[in-house]
């Protein structure tokens, strides 16, 4: 018997990986994320699954579920949305599972940071202006380490994908200005990837405008950076004067470049 924990990806059941699609469908005791994962996705389990929504229950009560699992034999798939290693709360878990002798694996799923970013239609990295994508979010009821606030991170102009912080955009925002500039692009997707996803794309001067008047308050990812900018350096992967393991350039660029 074991756990496994997987990643439910964004919303959209096709985001799935074909090893999570195989395993909702065949699996017989889920404990899944309701208050985030798609509906759809939950659906793929059969009909005779044992369902838990995590929502609604505590550490102790998902233990309990564990363990009698355990007793029985039986396999159980912990769905949580987006990819489980990015606020997925799993090493609270792991930790039970150790102490109850309980084998558990991870299967990796598409984050929302991701998700976002294909909505936005746009890269996260690109040559001399952001070679760095930071993760993260503000402080909230879950507290920020000092060196993590949000103005230490913007220090390093980096494209940065927000987590969990839509409803302080506002003040996100404003801060973010004193460092990137009040005309750096910025994107917000509701619920990337789900049927009633939006998009809202602006700067930092007027992203938090936009975004209260379309209504959202939670469930959004906010993305900034010079990275979503179109009028960017091109890369030197596919340059004519760029040789590499695959391609030898057609003529050599007199810079040297590498």
């Amino acid at each position: 018997m074991k756990v496994i924990f997987v990643g439910a990806g964004p919303g959209d059941p096709d985001l799935l990986t074909v090893k999570a699609r195989r395993l909702l469908e065949g699996c017989r005791i889920c404990v899944y994320a309701g208050s985030l994962v798609s509906p759809e996705v939950v659906g793929l389990v059969p009909d005779e699954c044992e369902l838990h929504d995590s929502a609604g229950m505590t550490l102790e009560e998902i233990e309990e579920v564990f363990a009698r699992a355990q007793h029985l034999g039986v396999d159980v798939v912990r769905l949580h949305t987006g990819d489980p290693s990015i606020y997925g709360a799993i090493r609270e878990q792991m930790n039970v599972l150790d102490r109850l002798g309980i084998e558990y694996l991870v299967v990796p799923g598409v984050s929302s940071f991701q998700a976002a970013a294909a909505a936005l239609k746009t890269e996260l990295t690109v040559p001399e202006i952001a070679q760095t994508v930071i993760l993260s979010r503000t402080s909230g009821r879950t507290p920020m380490p000092e060196k993590q606030e949000l103005e230490h991170l913007a220090r390093t102009e980096s494209t940065l994908c927000l987590f969990l912080s839509v409803h302080k955009l506002d003040e996100v925002a404003a801060e973010l200005a004193n460092y990137y500039g009040e005309d750096c692009p910025a994107g917000v997707v509701y619920r990337a990837s789900w049927p009633d996803e939006q998009v809202i794309q602006g700067c930092l001067a007027d992203i938090a405008n936009k975004v209260e008047n379309a209504g959202i308050k939670k469930t959004a990812m906010i993305i900034v950076g010079q990275a979503l900018s179109h009028d960017l350096p091109v890369s030197k992967l596919y340059h004519q004067h760029f040789s590499h393991g695959y391609r030898t350039a057609d003529t050599e660029d007199p810079g040297g470049s590498s």
